[in-house]
C-alpha cells in the first residue's frame, strides 16, 4: 500500500509542476511565438510531461535507500517462523505479526518480532515452522528484510 501512495504522490507532483509550466508557456511564451510553431511547442510540452512522469515513476518505485543498502551489504540468513498472528487484512494481503527465530552465519541466533504485510500468495510461507530467507543490516541487526 505504501508503494502505491508514493506513485500517486509522484503523479500528483509531476502533474502540478506540468500545469505550472503549461500556464507559464500559455501566458509568457505563446504570445511571442513565431507563427506556425505552436503545434511543435505543444508536442514538445506533452513529450516533456510524459518523459518526466515516466522517469519520476521509475524512481518512486525503487526500494528505499536503507533497503538497497541492506540488500547490497547485508548479511544473508534465515528465520524460522514461531508464530504468525494476523493483525488486519490489507488490499494486497494481510498485515501479520511474525515471531521469528533469526539465524545469521557468524553470529549468535536471536529472537525477534516483526510486522510484515504478507501477500495472499505467500501466506503459506509464513506459517509456524516455515523457514524464510532474510537479510540483516550489518550496522543494526534488528533491522531485517524478509524474502518470501
Amino acid at each position: 500500500m505504501h508503494h502505491h501512495r508514493r506513485i500517486v504522490c509522484t503523479v500528483a507532483f509531476v502533474t502540478t509542476a506540468y500545469l505550472i509550466v503549461f500556464s507559464l508557456w500559455l501566458n509568457l511564451f505563446l504570445p511571442k511565438s513565431e507563427p506556425g510553431t505552436v503545434g511543435f511547442q505543444i508536442m514538445f510540452l506533452v513529450c516533456l510531461y510524459g518523459t518526466v512522469l515516466g522517469l519520476a515513476m521509475v524512481f518512486s518505485g525503487r526500494s528505499s535507500k536503507v533497503q538497497r543498502r541492506i540488500e547490497r551489504e547485508g548479511f544473508e540468513g534465515w528465520a524460522t517462523v514461531r508464530s504468525a498472528k494476523p493483525v488486519r487484512v490489507t488490499r494486497g494481503g494481510q498485515l501479520t505479526e511474525l515471531d521469528l527465530d533469526l539465524t545469521v552465519p557468524g553470529s549468535e541466533p536471536y529472537h525477534g518480532k516483526v510486522f510484515y504485510e504478507v501477500s495472499h500468495k505467500h501466506l503459506p510461507r509464513y506459517t509456524p515452522g516455515q523457514i524464510v530467507t532474510i537479510f540483516v543490516d550489518p550496522e543494526d541487526r534488528d533491522r531485517i528484510l524478509l524474502f518470501p
